[in-house]
């Protein structure tokens, strides 16, 4: 399909052929996993007809959001626009984009309706109508943005590079993108691509993992990292019919704009102490699958770890040891190693 018909195929899909999530054909645009307290109790006030209309996989709010501006990609009828609303509080401000008329609409006109739910004395959170992949056509403010998320949006993108680029140019300094997508084990084939359930589905669209991490990369955001991630299972015969062996998974990345940031993981000698003070996370804190700081322990971490803690807003919650004066080679806690054999030469067993 052209570039115009995907993009007209998904408004269709998302604004027309499904009522609500229950009529979605695989569980790829599905949340498993029960949300964190915080989360739980703010969804008790979002609308049923938000909720309703919500078609996402992944849980997209971080910790420590009070105050911050956050732009939503694909923010669909509102629902992490409006949870992020209630957390951020009435300092904080909240921009949601959808191309879907439908969607909008929804969100638009459930504004008053959480702005009195939350108790707020104005509403903070505004939604546009436009396409992720025209960010720079929007108007937006280059650098204004502390936080970006998304849910299950970005694999309907046809340039996903555009995306990450224009996400990686609104962000400021110390920001993040913090979003959940679908992303498969292999390249999709362009027969599935020409199928526009799969696309409503996120399945067609979905990008090979190694790809991505490529085309974040490229974008600026140099050390990619998975939050957590979870198997895909279609739970539908005829699509798992069609994709055959291709396997599936939703997976949360955070993706920090960050100068100085290494291509991989060195070792300095620093450690971090997590004080506690972030209030959804008083007994430790979660910045990425690999990296749990428990109150109180001291932690060595590489010098990205460290500086994504210390040049972002997690900055106050940490005391910090250490500096650059010495390099230690490769921090093997974070998975790398030493491409060389430590065997000598004269050592190595010939292979033939």
């Amino acid at each position: 399909m052209k570039v115009t018909e995907v993009h007209e195929e998904v408004k269709e899909y998302y604004g027309s052929t499904l009522e609500n999530s229950s009529d979605l054909k695989t569980n790829a645009c599905f949340t498993s996993g029960k949300p964190p307290a915080h989360i739980l109790n703010t969804l008790a006030l979002i609308s049923d007809e938000v909720l309703d209309k919500y078609y996402g996989c992944g849980l997209t709010i971080p910790d420590a959001i009070e105050g911050l501006r956050i732009l939503d990609l694909g923010s669909g009828s509102g629902r992490d626009c409006f949870i992020a609303s209630y957390l951020v509080g009435e300092h904080g401000h909240i921009t949601g984009i959808d191309m879907t008329d439908q969607q909008v609409e929804v969100a638009k006109r459930n504004i008053e309706f959480h702005k009195d739910a939350f108790g707020h004395q104005k509403s903070n959170v505004e939604f546009i109508h436009g396409n992720i992949e025209e960010l720079d056509q929007l108007g937006l403010q280059e650098a204004s943005y502390d936080l970006i998320i998304s849910n299950c949006v970005i694999n309907l993108a046809t340039n996903k590079q555009k995306v990450l680029q224009d996400a990686f140019r609104l962000l400021k300094t110390g920001g993040e993108l913090y979003f959940s997508d679908v992303y498969s084990d292999r390249r999709i084939p362009t027969e599935l691509q020409q199928n526009p359930t799969l696309w409503g589905e996120c399945l067609s669209g979905a990008l090979y993992w190694n790809d991505f991490l490529t085309y974040a990369k490229q974008a600026g955001f140099a050390d990619p990292r998975a939050v957590n991630n979870h198997p895909i299972s279609i739970e539908n015969d005829a699509i798992q019919q069609l994709v055959g062996d291709i396997e599936f998974y939703s997976v949360t990345y955070r993706l920090m704009k960050l100068d100085g940031l290494e291509t991989n993981c060195e070792d300095y000698g620093q450690v971090v102490c997590y004080k506690g003070g972030i209030k959804e996370s008083p007994a430790g804190f979660t910045l990425d699958s690999h990296h749990y700081f428990p109150a109180g322990k001291m932690m060595p971490v590489c010098g990205n770890t460290y500086k994504m803690l210390f040049e972002t807003r997690y900055r106050e919650h940490f005391d910090f040891y250490g500096n650059w004066d010495k390099h230690f080679g490769i921090f093997e806690g974070c998975g790398g190693e030493m491409p060389f054999s430590q065997t000598s030469e004269s050592e190595a067993v010939a292979c033939c």
